[in-house]
């Protein structure tokens, strides 16, 4: 496990655009591509019925698409088109999609809303939303095996992606870093078992997103290294800024409600740090990310506009 990432007040951040990058076209074009894949995807994995109809609920509800545009991101910085990665991008999202529709359970948050529409649950019934859950889980890995199959001159990589999927979901990863939001309900954290849980719960698909597109771009080792680097750092300001949202953002521009964290008396970073120095913390982190690919060409002005619009965002 990685060592936990602590505040360091003397850091250097970052918080300006690549010039002449824009961000903006950037993510509308790759979210695009990413909706009209997973539409795909999803009727070649889920047999037309009420399922399918839950399944397509959640996943094509919207949202920021950051998991699987970083994947593709990645392989464009290693130097590959990202239709090498669209598969493993489209899993991550499959997989994310779950873990909200999982995660706004009654047994859980019990959500209302989720990117501006009822959760599965109020939309359908509980049942058949941990069916949903269940069916975008497994559906990731039969896409990801039939990557395997079906390139396979490229079978041991997609076998390394299936690896890094399961070990960053699983209970290694964001599995384990859900149990331990729950469990920390009522009882203070430190800054360091803060960072622990959120580098489980949110940075390891994250860093796992950008591992997966770089490993099938062709990257290096170096290259492999500073990437996962920066996605590490990545991870953790978006949850730090979504510590923040939860506190002060707008439920309207968010599509989900605010002020639950303080409600289920959840360990945050602004609970912990105060809103102002979990903002300065989130521009540390993102300088580091900066850092860590600053020896990269142009090819990886994506990723660095990425890393300074999640300290940016508002939703």
């Amino acid at each position: 496990m990685n060592r936990p990432h602590r505040p360091d007040p003397g850091a250097s951040s970052a918080s300006t655009y690549p010039v002449g990058f824009d961000l903006k076209s950037y993510l509308k074009a790759k979210s695009e591509k990413v909706n009209n894949a997973l539409r795909a995807q999803l009727d070649a994995v889920a047999v037309p019925g009420r399922l399918l109809e839950a399944m397509r609920h959640s996943l094509l509800a919207g949202g920021k698409r950051l998991r699987p545009v970083l994947c593709l991101a990645a392989a464009e910085s290693a130097g590959k088109a990202d239709e090498v990665a669209m598969p493993a991008a489209c899993a991550l999202e499959m997989i994310h999609t779950y873990s909200l529709i999982h995660d706004d359970l009654p047994a859980m948050d019990d959500d209302d809303l989720r990117r501006g529409i009822p959760t599965c649950h109020r939309a359908f019934d509980e049942a058949t939303a941990i069916l949903a859950g269940d069916g975008l889980l497994t559906g990731a890995f039969e896409i990801l095996a039939g990557s395997a199959l079906h390139e396979p001159e490229k079978r041991n990589e997609w076998v390394q992606v299936i690896h890094l999927v399961s070990r960053a979901a699983g209970a290694a990863g964001m599995i384990e870093g859900q149990m331990q939001d729950m469990q920390a309900e009522g009882t203070p954290l430190s800054v360091d078992a803060l960072a622990t849980l959120h580098q489980l719960k949110t940075g390891a698909v994250i860093e796992a997103a950008v591992h997966c597109g770089a490993l099938l771009g062709g990257a290096g080792n170096r290259q492999l290294n500073d990437l996962r680097r920066y996605a590490r750092r990545i991870g953790l300001a978006f949850q730090v800024v979504d510590d923040i949202l939860n506190v002060e953002g707008d439920p309207v521009r968010m599509g989900k409600s605010v002020g639950t964290d303080r409600e289920k008396r959840k360990s945050t970073y602004p609970e912990v740090l105060g809103v102002s120095a979990s903002r300065n913390f989130a521009q540390q982190l993102v300088g580091e990310a900066l850092k860590a690919i600053q020896d990269f060409d142009n090819r990886s002005d994506p990723l660095r506009a990425i890393a300074v619009y999640i300290v940016r965002r508002n939703r």
